[in-house]
């Protein structure tokens, strides 16, 4: 069954809509093929004063400080006034974390994290610990990627500092199980892995609503990557398992995605993307009856030519997908005379 989408068109930048009682929809721009994110805006308050939780907060452009701006503005003109209480972030991508430090500078609000999106954001940010672009192109030339795609990828130096200028220095702890209250509303913390170290979605029972970050989107699968510090890591073991948590919330739940639009239809979702993730498997394992590399592997699962940020999450896709085969015992890993990771299938 598809999803369905009880809210079909999106609110315009700058804008909002009302999705769930004290459950805003914000639409913020992306300067990627991905072209947009959806944040939210929850209705607040602390110790008896009016005021809003903001989950996520967009990448670090001009035009979405610009909608910052004007939502701020209309929100400061409106009965509830304007007032940022917490500000919450699902983990550590630009497009989520990216404006969550100038908004807290502005508001004084706090903000709520994982501990692993929290220090991931500043290894990444730094470039230290085996995180960085020189550490993913040494795992990208590892796994077949040639010099020229390489070069371009180099090309990508800095993406993270343009999308998040500055960072947090002291934040919340978010873990797994916590009950979180907004506007008298309890909302339990669901941390899932697999997309990022550990992405925090939340739930709220009495509203019947999941925030799901990017770990259950509708239309599209959710990234799921090998990085180059846990070079061995089954990614999409954990990606699968934090799904199938999902599956103890009730089907009716509606989903508010951080991509494409809000939707009923969750366990369903779930299967579907159990399925496209199987099938994938079996094109990779198909396609190694001789050795070969993640980088020699990528037209077979994207039919479309990549651009340089493509490549990377590409690259980053393939290579789960072939540990996943070889932690199942499905390939075996072997290393060239060449340095060169490639794969076979086990007969």
């Amino acid at each position: 069954m598809l999803p369905e989408y009880p809210h079909a068109t999106p609110p315009a930048a700058g804008e909002s809509i009302e999705v769930a009682p004290g459950i805003h929809w914000l639409r913020m721009p992306l300067p990627f093929a991905l072209n947009h994110i959806n944040l939210w805006l929850l209705e607040d308050e602390e110790a008896g004063r009016p005021g809003w939780t903001l989950i996520d907060t967009g990448f670090a452009l001009d035009a979405v400080k610009a909608c910052w701006e004007t939502l701020l503005a209309r929100l400061n003109a409106s009965p509830r006034g304007g007032r940022i209480l917490r500000i919450v972030v699902t983990h550590f991508h630009p497009d989520h974390l990216g404006l969550a430090a100038w908004l807290q500078e502005r508001s004084g609000a706090p903000i709520f994290m994982t501990l692993g999106e929290y220090l991931t954001a500043h290894a990444v940010w730094h470039e230290t610990g085996g995180h960085g672009i020189a550490a993913m192109l040494g795992q990208f030339r590892a796994h077949g990627l040639n010099a020229e795609r390489c070069a371009r990828l180099e090309g990508n130096r800095g993406l993270y500092k343009r999308g998040v200028p500055s960072l947090p220095t002291a934040y919340r702890r978010l873990f797994d199980g916590n009950v979180l209250t907004f506007g008298g509303r309890h909302w339990q913390v669901r941390v899932g892995f697999g997309h990022s170290p550990e992405h925090a979605a939340l739930y709220c029972a009495k509203l019947g609503l999941l925030i799901s970050g990017d770990m259950l989107l509708p239309a599209i699968s959710t990234n799921v990557s090998v990085y180059a510090v846990t070079p061995m890591a089954d990614s999409l073991a954990d990606y699968l398992a934090s799904l199938d948590r999902y599956r103890q919330l009730p089907e009716e739940t509606l989903v508010l995605p951080s991509h494409g639009l809000p939707f009923f239809g969750m366990h369903d979702r779930i299967d579907a993307l159990h399925e496209h993730h199987a099938e994938r498997l079996k094109i990779l394992e198909a396609n190694c009856e001789i050795p070969r590399s993640a980088a020699e592997l990528l037209s077979s699962l994207f039919a479309r030519e990549l651009d340089s940020h493509q490549t990377m999450f590409a690259m980053g896709e393939a290579i789960a997908h072939l540990n996943r085969l070889e932690h199942a015992g499905r390939l075996t890993r072997l290393s060239g005379d060449d340095g060169t990771i490639r794969f076979v299938a086990r007969k």
